[in-house]
């Protein structure tokens, strides 16, 4: 299996609001292979509380408002999805492939995991399977096709690791 770098950490979330940094560590390793990503890589993750996602939100993307994931891509994959990466995107210290960096709101996963019935978890899942494949150049923005596109693969991986969805 293939060793990838994955760092989560909590900041600004209350003891009783953390999530599961094993899952979201499960949830990367296994889109990424489902994905057919063979080299390393590096993904940071940041869970952070409404507070936090809406400062980064708004110096970001200018949207002054708590959202559920943001996703920040290191690389462009150009059409979505993996291709070997040129030699030049690997980082020559670690020969990691630094795919980029997906930020949670604790406190939004929570809000829409009730809204929906579902559990923080799998509403954790869904999100964490959803930003990786914005790090992988998947978006739902530019029109209909791309849309049904990354909701697809949503559904399969979510179903290949076992989470209903």
């Amino acid at each position: 299996m293939i060793k990838h770098q994955i760092f989560a950490r909590h900041s600004g979330v209350a003891v009783n609001n953390r999530l599961s940094i094993p899952l979201i560590k499960h949830c990367i390793r296994n889109s990424l292979s489902i994905e057919e990503v063979d080299i390393p890589c590096e993904v940071s993750v940041l869970i952070t509380g409404d507070r936090g996602i809406r400062k980064i939100n708004s110096e970001f993307r200018g949207i002054d408002k708590p959202t559920d994931v943001l996703s920040f891509p290191m690389q462009e994959f150009s059409p979505p999805g993996w291709t070997d990466p040129a030699p030049d995107m690997i980082h020559p210290e670690t020969g990691l492939l630094p795919l980029g960096d997906i930020i949670l709101s604790a406190e939004q996963i929570e809000k829409q995991a009730r809204k929906n019935s579902q559990s923080i978890d799998r509403e954790t899942a869904y999100l964490v399977i959803h930003s990786v494949l914005h790090l992988l150049g998947y978006d739902h923005t530019d029109g209909a096709e791309e849309e049904k596109k990354m909701r697809e693969r949503e559904k399969r991986i979510l179903l290949e690791i076992g989470i209903k969805s």
